[in-house]
């Protein structure tokens, strides 16, 4: 019994412990998953921003408003726009003060969509599409600075039609209502080749198919041009179409210089 013994004890002091499971690794940035909830409270908090800005950017263009409209009545010429009720004046300038906010406003919109989307990238997308978030402003201030350079040109052919028994008499709400439209038409198309080198960035899209969609693209940027330009000329669709058309061109070879 007692040789038993010695046998048993020395199995148990020979006994290999398992060694204690390792702690599951610390989710790291990239992969914490918000719920369903968290997101739309970061929308909710990213949008308020976003808001805070374009109003605090009105403000500011309510502040200047006699200039933004003197600048922006200039192509027009020195003939006057009418007001056709008492408080559409008033209204005049806080239309123009509200597009001046979000133009004003525009850096801290772009960053703020950056920062909601940004979290659902991995960090080699976070890298390679950071750049071009600044780049997407400079787009958007060269699409109104073209709209402005081509809006002479668009009233002096819708002023052509005032002849005969036909006589231009335009509002003030009218006229600036078409600025306005057509600023912003061409600052926002002007965004699109980013969201086509980005769209590569993450091998959705390819210089070659980009190539071989040539027709369809061209087809699709008449229609667009012709949609969202104001005032039915046909100077500012134009124009609007060809700058989408090149620009398109410019993203195909940026596409193939990022390796795509």
């Amino acid at each position: 019994m007692a040789d038993a013994d010695i046998v048993r004890d020395g199995a148990a002091a020979l006994r290999i412990e398992p060694a204690p499971a390792a702690p599951p690794p610390a989710a790291a940035d990239d992969e914490k998953v918000m719920s369903l909830v968290d997101h739309l409270s970061e929308l909710r908090r990213r949008i308020g921003i976003a808001l805070l800005a374009v109003v605090l950017g009105t403000v500011i263009g309510f502040v200047f408003s006699d200039r933004i409209i003197s600048a922006v009545k200039a192509p027009y010429g020195a003939d006057p726009l009418l007001l056709l009720n008492p408080g559409e004046g008033f209204f005049i300038y806080l239309k123009v003060a509200l597009v001046a906010g979000i133009v004003l406003g525009m850096p801290v919109i772009l960053w703020q969509l950056w920062a909601f989307i940004s979290p659902g990238l991995t960090r080699e997308e976070r890298r390679l599409a950071r750049p071009w978030v600044p780049l997407a402003l400079v787009f958007f201030v060269v699409g109104v600075i073209v709209a402005y350079v081509i809006l002479p040109f668009a009233l002096a052919f819708l002023k052509g039609f005032g002849t005969g028994n036909l006589q231009n008499a335009w509002t003030a709400d009218g006229y600036f209502g078409f600025v306005a439209t057509l600023f912003l038409a061409f600052g926002l198309v002007m965004e699109y080749p980013i969201v086509l080198v980005l769209l590569s960035k993450v091998g959705i899209v390819t210089s070659s198919r980009l190539g071989t969609s040539r027709r369809f693209v061209i087809l699709a940027i008449a229609i667009i041009a012709a949609v969202v330009t104001p005032g039915g000329d046909i100077v500012s669709p134009f124009v609007l179409g060809i700058t989408m058309y090149v620009l398109y061109e410019f993203s195909i070879l940026l596409v193939r210089a990022g390796g795509r």
